[in-house]
């Protein structure tokens, strides 16, 4: 592995982390500064509101300027929210400091996938994809339990994120230099397909939105479920290790094996299977049923995340990667809002009515997927998984 590319994953790593491990902070507002838990969950999710424009924007900027012109301001921005995040505790302050860890997160994620790609093709998306999982699921394990057992639970986590944050930048921005290229000139070309943008579209947004509403429901929703008894920050950050580490665990798995695309076909399965599991638990769910269902959303979620950047590396034109890899991530983070949506519905329609719903549209994407791959050309077809 090169040292540019080793800069780049751990930029994606610590940009992961800066922006979940707010996950393992909520108990430890609510109880030390008395926060609301809705106001906490729409805390969580509203940093979707500056992450969405900066991968958009990021990702396109990207194909134009070059990618560390974009990836090294933009962690650089989310390192701002977190020290942002840090000093201030009040619900203005939170809001503002998530919003700007969006914002970098947002010019980070996108165009840093890009980046990857451009550095080392397939290999590179996968390990970018297995780098931000990476990020995602430390961020809440460690903070969860310095706030548990640690001192100084409300500053103490986000200090340690931002000292990573720093190093990760200061190690991309040197190691990099050595590294400038035009981007498309490193498209790889898949010989008889065409690239497109409504086609890598098509095949990639259909997964993307069970990405993060798959992890979310696993260490947001469920463990805000579960009895007092249990609650705490270890709990969550435990609940994000064990979905997401299963995540990243996939992942490796599917690259060793070389799954094909229709591992996104099972991704979206089990997504399905997955509220169905959570929606079963109800208003209060028993602490055995999240090492169930944490492991099974969290595989949906490495595999709709690895398939869709997959298909958009295999399909996408070269001078539209960095663009449309934002256009898939706004897609993914919608998820984001799901915790708090299921909040402001519970009063009206239960805890388990809108999950059981969010199966169906899941199942109905894996039954597309399935016949369109029966029918339809793909670069990447073959058998999955293989042995």
């Amino acid at each position: 592995m090169s040292r540019a590319l080793a800069g780049v994953l751990a930029v994606l790593v610590t940009t992961g982390w800066a922006a979940n491990h707010f996950a393992a902070m909520i108990p430890v507002l609510r109880e030390h500064e008395g926060l609301s838990r809705a106001l906490l969950d729409a805390v969580f999710g509203i940093y979707a509101l500056g992450l969405l424009p900066g991968l958009v924007g990021g990702g396109a900027l990207s194909d134009r300027v070059g990618r560390a012109a974009v990836v090294l301001p933009g962690a650089t921005i989310a390192l701002a929210g977190t020290v942002l995040l840090l000093v201030r505790h009040d619900a203005a302050g939170l809001v503002a400091g998530r919003l700007v860890v969006g914002i970098g997160a947002g010019l980070a994620i996108g165009a840093g996938t890009a980046w990857a790609t451009d550095l080392r093709g397939k290999v590179g998306t996968v390990l970018a994809g297995v780098a931000l999982s990476s990020g995602f699921a430390l961020g809440p394990f460690v903070s969860g339990l310095l706030a548990e057992f640690g001192p100084r639970p409300l500053s103490l986590p986000f200090v340690l994120s931002a000292v990573l944050s720093a190093a990760a930048v200061a190690a991309a921005a040197v190691w990099s230099r050595s590294a400038h290229y035009a981007a498309a000139e490193l498209q790889p070309v898949v010989p008889g397909h065409d690239r497109s943008v409504a086609g890598a579209l098509s095949w990639s947004l259909p997964l993307a939105p069970w990405v993060f509403a798959c992890v979310t429901v696993a260490f947001v929703t469920f463990p805000a479920r579960i009895s007092s008894e249990y609650a705490g920050p270890a709990l969550t950050g435990a609940a994000a290790l064990l979905a997401l580490g299963s995540g990243i665990v996939v992942q490796a798995a599917a690259r060793r094996r070389e799954w094909g695309p229709q591992a996104g076909t099972v991704g979206a399965v089990l997504a399905g299977l997955g509220f169905l599991l959570v929606g079963a638990g109800g208003t209060h769910p028993p602490l055995w049923l999240l090492p169930v269902a944490a492991p099974v959303l969290g595989v949906a979620y490495g595999l709709c995340l690895r398939e869709g950047l997959l298909d958009l590396e295999s399909l996408a034109p070269k001078t539209s990667r960095g663009t449309l890899t934002g256009v898939f991530y706004v897609g993914t983070y919608l998820g984001f809002a799901l915790p708090v949506l299921l909040v402001v519905l519970e009063p009206v329609t239960g805890a388990s009515l809108p999950l059981f719903a969010l199966a169906v549209p899941a199942f109905a994407v894996a039954l597309v997927r399935a016949r369109r791959l029966a029918v339809a050309e793909h670069p990447r077809a073959v058998d999955v998984p293989r042995g």
